[in-house]
């Protein structure tokens, strides 16, 4: 069961994952939810993904490979594969 300060650190990763985007996709930090599709909702394109990795590897100083960009769909996602390659949650 997640402790006060462990929800409190999956939102602070989330707040600056969703500030992240948002710089990115150049939309207000409002308009990116955890389900809102990078490419529906706020129409991404595939360049806007791979800058969104690239920050998100010199963010956070890790490595994510090119190919889990797919899973990558929304804030959610983001969020459950970069954790994978920072510890997160661990």
């Amino acid at each position: 069961m997640p402790t006060d300060l462990s929800i409190a650190v999956i939102e602070t990763h989330l707040e600056e994952l969703r500030e992240l985007v948002a710089n990115v996709l150049d939309v207000d930090p409002e308009e990116v939810t955890e389900t809102t599709s990078f490419v529906e909702d706020l129409e991404a394109d595939s360049l806007q993904a791979i800058e969104i990795l690239a920050r998100v590897e010199k963010t956070y100083k890790v490595e994510v490979p090119q190919s889990r960009l797919a899973e990558m769909a929304n804030l959610a996602d983001v969020y459950r594969v970069v954790s994978e390659y920072t510890g997160w949650g661990k």
